[in-house]
């Protein structure tokens, strides 16, 4: 399955994996994987395969979802490290936040971000997005961004 491939081997990915919890061996990337597919069934949201037009090849991942608990609807973005600085987390993120936000009219939008995950922060401020506030995720400081 090649697009499970790319994402198995971005997960295992120290440098891609920073500020998503570290890198994970290819067993915990298809339970991941999968799970990710499974959202589109409970939710009616998830992640999608960013993927070039012209070629087809898959640069990373972007998603419009529901945590558990939360009633916002959450954006993210994850490229594959050859393909960062690009615009391509900005051009994804954009199409995921129009699809949530038509297909869920959610009252609020956020994303969380590490305060050191300056690339991600410069995306979110290109949608339009503005720190909230500080939350702690999982143990982790980072920051809720708000559209």
């Amino acid at each position: 399955m090649p697009d499970f491939d790319g994402y198995a081997v971005n997960a295992a990915d120290p440098e891609a994996t920073r500020f998503l919890g570290g890198p994970t061996d290819r067993r915990s990337a298809w339970r991941f994987f999968s799970a990710g597919a499974g959202s589109w069934v409970v939710q009616g949201a998830g992640w999608w395969a960013l993927e070039l037009l012209e070629s087809g090849e898959v640069v990373g991942t972007v998603g419009a979802f529901f945590r558990d608990g939360s009633p916002d609807l959450e954006v993210g973005w994850t490229l594959y490290p050859r393909h960062w600085g690009q615009g391509y987390a900005i051009e994804g993120a954009q199409a995921a936040l129009a699809h949530g936000i038509e297909k869920h009219r959610p009252s609020r939008v956020i994303a969380l971000i590490a305060p050191a995950n300056t690339a991600s922060i410069v995306v979110s401020k290109k949608l339009g997005m503005s720190h909230e506030t500080d939350v702690d995720f999982f143990g982790e400081r980072c920051g809720r961004y708000l559209l």
